[in-house]
């Protein structure tokens, strides 16, 4: 069984060093979530696996020597999260979200602050532009504490605009912030006080490490983690090529619920949420509209996705893997993503064997993960 698996629905308990190993583990270079997953349910545990990398990265072609986290700095990590009040929580324990568990995807370990009560709600992702309307911001705040007072926890990403107001008008109720950067990092600056409030009914959370300032390419990650939270993603207001359509992307890609607040043909603001109408989105006027849609989801129970999200890979042990059926893996892959079941039928190779080499190219940095467990050569 993976050290992933719940069936009882009881959750695992990690030790503090399994903790230790685990975040040290997520910390190292080429190690994102799925290849964290794959690495677990492959050695077994994350200490075999980060003796592991170094002959995996290198079988796979890497330039050089692949970075492995600092023990010494995750210790820190650590001693300074327990001195801000700050939690880690792994996949599996009982604290982790269920919701986000079942994505493709999850991050493996994720640091909160705040009541930890309010990821035991069922949650509402409100989105949408950072320069809204006077008008997407009384929508934002009706939509957030009407669905509050119906007993959902709005999730957003600490942004300006919707995403703050949202924050706001949920404090009452619970409300959690995903950060894109560092716990420690507060961003936008001027949302200090803001994420000071919502420490007292919600929380915050973010998968980076304590110091991490976010750049452009984690604001999108973070994304993947707000829809992942929630039941469904509200967008109020949305340029055509913004941050809150790509949250709806990914909403769909979990098989969440999409909503849009429709606008004027004429304000910019409001074509993003048309155009999601126009694909198939649910148009939404109110919070009912919201609650409506939700309802033969979860009925009052509100249960999390049958589905975990997560695959188990094989545990068998490879035996003297040849260059022969290594060379034969590597080249039946391409530019073009392609699903490993099918990798693994086209060659005739075990799929242990296959997992292992993607293991090794990925930890080399030669390898893409797409959704839907499909794989394709960096170019």
């Amino acid at each position: 069984m993976s050290l992933f698996d719940d069936p009882y629905g009881q959750g695992i308990a990690l030790t503090d060093e399994q903790r230790l190993h685990w975040l040290r583990l997520i910390r190292s270079e080429q190690v994102g979530p799925s290849t964290f997953r794959d690495l677990i349910n492959h050695f077994g545990t994350a200490e075999q696996a980060i003796d592991a990398l170094p002959d995996l990265a290198k079988r796979g072609g890497a330039a050089k020597r692949i970075r492995i986290a600092n023990l010494k700095d995750i210790e820190a990590e650590l001693e300074q999260a327990a001195t801000l009040g700050i939690k880690l929580i792994a996949m599996g324990e009982p604290d982790y979200p269920s919701w986000l568990r079942a994505i493709d995807d999850a991050p493996p370990v994720i640091l909160v602050k705040g009541r930890l009560s309010a990821l035991e709600k069922p949650m509402i992702a409100i989105v949408g532009a950072r320069n809204c309307s006077i008008i997407g911001r009384k929508m934002a705040v009706k939509l957030a504490r009407d669905l509050g007072q119906a007993g959902y926890c709005i999730a957003s990403g600490l942004a300006r605009g919707i995403d703050g107001v949202a924050h706001e008008a949920a404090l009452e109720t619970g409300t959690v912030a995903v950060l894109a950067g560092g716990l420690d990092r507060i961003y936008p600056p001027e949302h200090e006080s803001l994420s000071e409030q919502i420490t007292a009914t919600g929380c915050l959370l973010s998968e980076k490490p304590l110091g991490w300032t976010a750049r452009a390419q984690d604001f999108p990650r973070r994304n993947r983690i707000v829809s992942g939270l929630s039941l469904g993603t509200i967008i109020v207001e949305a340029a055509k090529r913004s941050g809150s359509l790509i949250t709806a992307n990914l909403a769909l890609k979990q098989n969440r619920e999409v909503f849009a607040v429709p606008g004027s043909p004429l304000d910019p603001r409001a074509a993003g949420p048309n155009q999601l109408i126009k694909q198939g989105a649910t148009l939404i006027t109110e919070a009912k509209d919201v609650l409506d849609a939700l309802r033969p989801l979860h009925g009052t129970a509100h249960p999390a996705p049958t589905a975990t999200g997560l695959r188990e890979s094989p545990t068998e042990e490879v035996q003297d893997l040849s260059e022969t059926d290594r060379s034969l893996i590597i080249d039946a892959l391409g530019m073009a993503p392609v699903e490993t079941d099918e990798l693994i039928r086209v060659t005739g190779i075990s799929s242990g064997a296959v997992y292992l080499v993607l293991l090794e190219l990925d930890l080399a940095g030669r390898l893409a993960r797409h959704p839907g467990n499909k794989v394709s050569l960096v170019e």
